[in-house]
Order: structure tokens, then C-alpha cells, then sequence
């Protein structure tokens, strides 16, 4: 009896899509699947042709190849998708067809293990805080920092086993890190609870971490501070973070830094900004002042006769460093002039004698505001 047409037994066209073959499938499987239908021969028959098709379809290359030679793409020494009766090939086919159909209601999208045990697990990743001074930003250094973190057992080298001892096969799982449990219609396959899904155990676990080829130890390490790092930078150190559980890769160490607020000066980027009060009379009159900079020295600060409140100098160049570049920031000095107080008795009748002389001229500002004034209320 000659077969039927893979895409009419799924009900499909032949340019249907995976998603459209695997909705076909999941339709016919479940109304035709032997639990539903029990001691149905023709139900039986026709689950197994569904299985076949679908296989066949559901795989790239097998599909080109049977849209271009049909039947006969797997004759004559070609193997069949499911081929006769309920056996191991059929079990082992219809687990990976469910797996590609379900996965995503058990777990699935995992990958899958072969014989041979499943993969060693990485380590965890470790977050290290480091708090540091604007001139230790400035100038850059290297700090050692002190990590509690997991490391590779030197006793076993990692692999949790016994000197002297071996493994041996898990009898759960026969070797191949999941077991496979029937529910009504589904099979669900989950990892091995005896050997988490290594496949393999060993014979005797090493007595210095208890099997799991780690252990706990304070690392010192040193870290390049770059110059010119700012604030909330994460620097990434490879494979410094805790050890992979029985010989498995390590982790990495993120380090996350944060800079102390300083005394005189605020950051924004690479500019520096600090405010510097000045006496009346230096704001009226002009003068200079020095003030000290991140690299150790001092730079003066001219004050130009007449300074208004909040006006800012720009020193050039007297800021931070650009991170890995030779450009620095500017530093701005932004001047707040202070009223004197506890003024004397010559001191006030200086300030009144000022006061009679002083004409619109010499607070343009401020003449100007009130002269606007007057004319409102004379409106």
C-alpha cells in the first residue's frame, strides 16, 4: 500500500510554514493520540503516519529533500522518520517532536543533553562596591580590594570527587541526565534528581567541599582605577567571579564605582565647578585670589573690577581628565560676593558717604529695575 502524502496527511498546503505544520500536528496528535483512543487500530495507524509526517517535515533538510524525490527520498537504505511499531526509535522520536511542540509548556528551550552527562555549570557573577576620592578619580591608581568569593578545590581540582575515586553511571537516568515521566497524554522529561543531570556520579565526594569541587576563601585582587572614571562606572573583571560548581567556568567580578562627594569641588563630566565667596569691596574694585587644583598646585583667579554675584571664571584646562584620552575639562570658579556685617561706626559712615555719591551708573542694574518701578506706581 503506496503511502499517502506527507501535506495531506497534515492537512497542510506544501508551502506552509513551521508554525503552520506544528498547529496541524498538535490538532491531529492530540485527537488521534492511542490514550485517547484506546484498543483503536485505525486511531493507532493513523497516529503513527501523523508522526511520520510531521518529522519529516518539521526537519529543513529532510523536508528539501522530500519535496524534491517524495517517498523515495528515504528508500532503499534511507532511514524513516518513524518507522514500524510503538519501539525505542518511535519513543525516542515522538519525545523530541513533543519537546519541539510543548517545550514551552514544560521547561522546555533548555537544550538538550546527550549521553554523556550534561555541561559543567559557570559560576556566579559577583558585584564588588569600591568607593574612591575625586583625586583618586583624578589622578587614577591601583587599589586591592578584598573579595569573599568561591573557589576551585585544590584537594579534588574541582571536579568534587575523592582523590583516588572515579565515577560511575547514574542508575536513575542510565547515563543521560533527564527521566522521562508519562502524565495522561504528555511525557514530560525533566532533569535527573539524583545527579542533577550530569549523567554521572561519583563514587565519593571530596571530604574538603563536600562534592562540590569548591570552596569558600577571601580573595585579594588588584584593580587598575583608570584616570578619569567616573562616577557609577562598572568596570568588568573576566573570570574573577566565584568558581564554576565541579570544575565548571568561573563568573566574572563587576566592580561598581562610586566617587565621595569633595569639600570644594562638584563634577559635571570632565569640568570641575566651585564657588568662592568674595568680599564686597574685591567685587567693586578687582583683585585676585588662588585657589588649589586637583593636581597638587594652586591657580589664581583674577577678579574683574565690578563682579556681579554669580558670575563664573574659567580656568582652562584645570578640570578632570576625558577617560582613556588626552583632553581634560576646564575648571569654573563662580564668584558669591558677601555684604559685609558687623560693620563699625567708621565703616558705616564710609558706606553712607558712598551711598549719597552713588548715582544710577554705579548699579545699573538695580537703577534700572526701580527707575521701571516708579513709572508703574506713577501710572
Amino acid at each position: 500500500m503506496s503511502k499517502r502524502d506527507f501535506y495531506e496527511v497534515l492537512g497542510v498546503a506544501k508551502g506552509a510554514d513551521d508554525a503552520a505544520l506544528k498547529s496541524a500536528y498538535r490538532k491531529l496528535a492530540m485527537q488521534h493520540h492511542p490514550d485517547r483512543n484506546p484498543g483503536n487500530a485505525e486511531s493507532e495507524s493513523k497516529f503513527k503516519e501523523i508522526n511520520e509526517a510531521y518529522d519529516t517535515l518539521k526537519d529543513g533538510q529532510k523536508r528539501a529533500a522530500y519535496d524534491r524525490f517524495g517517498h523515495a527520498a528515504f528508500e532503499n537504505g534511507g532511514r524513516g522518520a518513524a518507522g514500524g511499531g510503538f519501539g525505542n526509535d518511535f519513543n525516542s522520536s515522538m519525545s523530541d517532536i513533543f519537546e519541539d511542540i510543548f517545550g514551552d509548556f514544560m521547561g522546555g528551550g533548555q537544550g538538550r543533553r546527550g549521553g554523556g552527562g550534561a555541561a559543567k555549570l559557570r559560576g556566579a557573577d559577583l558585584r564588588y562596591n569600591l568607593e574612591i576620592s575625586l583625586e583618586e578619580s583624578f589622578e587614577g591608581r591601583t587599589v586591592e580590594i578584598d573579595v569573599p568569593t568561591l573557589v576551585g578545590c585544590d584537594t579534588c581540582d574541582g571536579s568534587g570527587a575523592k582523590p583516588g575515586t572515579g565515577t560511575h553511571t547514574c542508575r536513575q537516568c542510565n547515563g543521560h541526565g533527564k527521566v522521562r515521566a508519562a502524565q495522561g497524554f504528555f511525557t514530560i522529561e525533566r532533569t535527573c534528581p539524583v545527579c542533577q543531570g550530569r549523567g554521572q556520579m561519583m563514587d565519593a565526594p571530596c571530604e574538603d567541599c563536600s562534592g562540590q569541587g569548591r570552596r569558600q576563601e577571601n580573595r585579594k585582587l588588584s584593580v587598575d582605577i583608570p584616570k578619569g572614571i567616573e562616577d557609577g562606572t562598572r568596570i568588568r573583571l573576566a573570570n574573577e567571579g566565584e568558581a564554576g560548581l565541579r570544575g565548571g567556568p568561573p563568573g566574572d567580578l563587576y566592580i561598581f564605582i562610586s566617587i565621595r562627594p569633595h569639600d570644594l569641588f562638584q563634577r559635571d563630566g570632565a569640568d570641575l565647578y566651585a564657588r568662592v565667596p568674595i568680599a564686597m569691596t574685591t567685587a567693586a574694585l578687582g583683585g585676585e585670589f588662588e585657589v588649589p587644583t586637583l593636581d597638587a598646585a594652586r591657580a589664581k583667579v583674577k577678579v574683574a573690577a565690578g563682579t556681579q554675584p554669580g558670575q563664573r571664571v574659567r580656568l582652562k584646562g584645570k578640570g578632570m581628565p576625558v577617560l582613556r584620552s588626552k583632553d581634560v575639562g576646564d575648571l569654573y570658579v563662580q564668584l558669591d560676593i558677601e555684604t559685609p556685617q558687623a560693620l563699625s561706626r567708621r565703616q558705616r559712615e564710609l558706606l553712607e558717604e558712598f551711598a549719597k555719591l552713588e548715582t544710577e551708573e554705579n548699579s545699573p542694574t538695580s537703577g534700572g529695575f526701580f527707575s521701571k518701578l516708579k513709572k508703574m506706581f506713577e501710572a
